[in-house]
C-alpha cells in the first residue's frame, strides 16, 4: 500500500503524464482522441482491450505506439486461419544436453510479452482464439502440466475486422467478456485524413520517446483502485448494466423486446474500474456519474446480445444502451 504522499505523486503523475502521452503519440497518430483515452483507461486499469474497426485505420500503429510510450515489451501475432494454439502459448522441442541426454523444452511463444497484440483476432477459428482464454484471466500459460507466469504488466489488446467481413469468426462470448473495452475506431474527419496523407507521404515519422516503465504501470494500476466513488454512483453502474439483462423486473420493455443476452457482473466492474481511471485521467479524485456515461458503451457494447427483432428492425447496441441512459429511474433509484 502507498502512503499518501507516493498516491500524491503518483495521481500528479497520471495527470501530468496524459498531456504527455498524448504528445508523442501525435507524431504517429492523427486524431481519434476517444479511441486514445479509451485505450489509455484501459493500460492504467490493468485491462485487456478489443479494438474494431476496417482495414488501414491505424489500429496496429496505434497499440504499438502506446507501447513505446510506455517502454513494454511488444510482440504482435498476426491472427491466420491455420493459426495453432501452440503458436502463441509456445511448444515442447526435443534438445540433447551437454551430457548428450535428450530432453522435452519448453520455448515460449510470443504471448510471453507486456503487450500482445492480436492482430486481426476474428480471422482464426475458435480453438486457437480460446488459448488466449488462460492468459489473459490468469496472467499465466499452462503447458505440458507446467504453469508458467507471464511477465508483467500483462495486455492484450486485441484488434478485428467487422464481423461483416468475409472469413472472420464471431469471438466466444466468454472471451469478450474478459476484454474491459471494445473501442470502434472509425474512418477520420475529411481535415484529419488529409493531414494523415501529407504526413505520412513526407518523410520518416519522428521517433517515439519513452514516458514511463513497466514498474509505473504496475504502481498506476493500484492507485486506480484506491480512487473513493461514492455508493451512489456505483449503484447507477450496477443498475445500468443490471437493465441490459431481459425478464428481469429493472429491464425495460424494449430491453426485453431488442435483447437476447444481457451484460454479466464484470461489465458493473469494468464500468467502475474504467471509470476511477478516467477520473484520473481528467485531473478528478473522485468518480462522477459522468465518467459511468461515458464509458457506458465500450464497456457494453460487446456484451449485449440483439434480437432478431432488434436486427430485423435495424436497431443497434449504441441506441438500447443510449435509452437506458436516459432512463432518469436508473440515475435517481
Amino acid at each position: 500500500m502507498a502512503t499518501i504522499d507516493q498516491q500524491e505523486e503518483l495521481v500528479q503523475r497520471i495527470r501530468e503524464g496524459r498531456k504527455q502521452i498524448e504528445k508523442q503519440l501525435e507524431k504517429t497518430i492523427i486524431g481519434q482522441k476517444d479511441v486514445i483515452e479509451q485505450l489509455l483507461i484501459s493500460l492504467f486499469s490493468g485491462a485487456h482491450c478489443l479494438i474494431t474497426g476496417a482495414p488501414g485505420l491505424a489500429k496496429t500503429l496505434l497499440v504499438r505506439s502506446l507501447a513505446q510510450v510506455f517502454h513494454l515489451d511488444f510482440r504482435r501475432i498476426q491472427f491466420t486461419p491455420d493459426l495453432m494454439p501452440a503458436d502463441i502459448t509456445g511448444t515442447e522441442i526435443l534438445e540433447q544436453t551437454e551430457d548428450g541426454r535428450r530432453r522435452m523444452t519448453f520455448v515460449k511463444g510470443p504471448i510471453f510479452a507486456n503487450v500482445v497484440l492480436a492482430d486481426e483476432i476474428n480471422r482464426t477459428p475458435p480453438k486457437t482464439q480460446a488459448a488466449l482464454l488462460e492468459a489473459m484471466q490468469e496472467h499465466q500459460v499452462t503447458a505440458a502440466g507446467q504453469r508458467f507466469a507471464l511477465p508483467e504488466p500483462f495486455f492484450v489488446l486485441a484488434t478485428q475486422n467487422p464481423i461483416e467481413m468475409e472469413g472472420t469468426y464471431p469471438l466466444p462470448e466468454a472471451q469478450l467478456d474478459r476484454f474491459m473495452f471494445n473501442v470502434h475506431i472509425d474512418y477520420l474527419p475529411f481535415a484529419d485524413e488529409l493531414q494523415v496523407v501529407l504526413t505520412t507521404t513526407a518523410g520518416k515519422p519522428e521517433k517515439i520517446e519513452p514516458i514511463f516503465t513497466g514498474e509505473d504501470v504496475l504502481a498506476f494500476h493500484q492507485i486506480v483502485r484506491e480512487v473513493p466513488i461514492a455508493t451512489e454512483v456505483a449503484s447507477y453502474a450496477v443498475r445500468l448494466v443490471a437493465a441490459t439483462r431481459t425478464g428481469r423486473p429493472e429491464a425495460p420493455d424494449f430491453i426485453n423486446q431488442w435483447v437476447s443476452w444481457g451484460a454479466g457482473l464484470r461489465a458493473a466492474q469494468m464500468l467502475v474500474l474504467g471509470s476511477k481511471a478516467r477520473a484520473l485521467l481528467n485531473g478528478r479524485s473522485h468518480v462522477t456519474i459522468e465518467d459511468i456515461d461515458a464509458l457506458a458503451l465500450p464497456v457494453l457494447r460487446h456484451r449485449i446480445l440483439l434480437s432478431y427483432k432488434a436486427e430485423a428492425e435495424g436497431i443497434s447496441v449504441e441506441d438500447c444502451v443510449r435509452r437506458l441512459q436516459k432512463l432518469e429511474s436508473l440515475k435517481s433509484a
